[in-house]
């Protein structure tokens, strides 16, 4: 979501934490924490979560290799190859150092921590409910013009600003 070099968190994956922000405090009371982890030092990731009004945890992996471990963090010499594992196979890469996923853990009794479930790509979609909305109403989610599919996506206070630049077609 937050790759150490940038300024800001992906607006794909900020579109999906504006989703499952509002959830927390429901999974709260129901024995289920949620925490976002990017590459980013915690100072920015802090700055970020505060522009966007989130309140969830968000913890730095920056000295780690726990996005590597769970394949959403690739390495300069996978995108030279254009080519790395991803969606439970390989893939073909965004051209980013990062790209979207949740996985689940649970924890037993003794202390024993699992991994129970992984999501990437468009297995993410089903926490994004303005897409379940989009696809109610007549035009749909009306992407046929852009170049991919979220690229009339905007960080939710980014809308209107005509400053703003679409770093994956570095269009207005």
């Amino acid at each position: 979501m937050f790759e150490s070099e940038w300024e800001e968190g992906c607006k794909s994956c900020s579109f999906l934490a504006d989703h499952y922000e509002p959830a927390i405090v429901h999974l709260a009371n129901r024995d289920v924490s949620l925490v976002t982890i990017s590459k980013a030092p915690l100072e920015k990731l802090e700055n970020f979560r505060k522009r966007m009004n989130w309140n969830f945890s968000w913890l730095s992996s920056e000295h780690s290799d726990f996005n590597k471990d769970f394949h959403v963090s690739f390495t300069d010499e996978e995108l030279e190859q254009g080519k790395g594992y991803y969606n439970f196979e390989e893939s073909d890469l965004f051209g980013t150092k990062e790209a979207p996923g949740i996985s689940v853990f649970a924890k037993d009794k003794d202390g024993q921590v699992y991994h129970t479930y992984s999501a990437y790509a468009r297995g993410l979609e089903n926490f994004l409910t303005a897409y379940h909305l989009l696809d109610i109403v007549p035009n749909g989610r009306n992407e046929d013009k852009f170049s991919y599919g979220m690229e009339w996506l905007r960080h939710k206070d980014r809308y209107g600003d005509e400053t703003f630049i679409d770093p994956y077609t570095l269009k207005k």
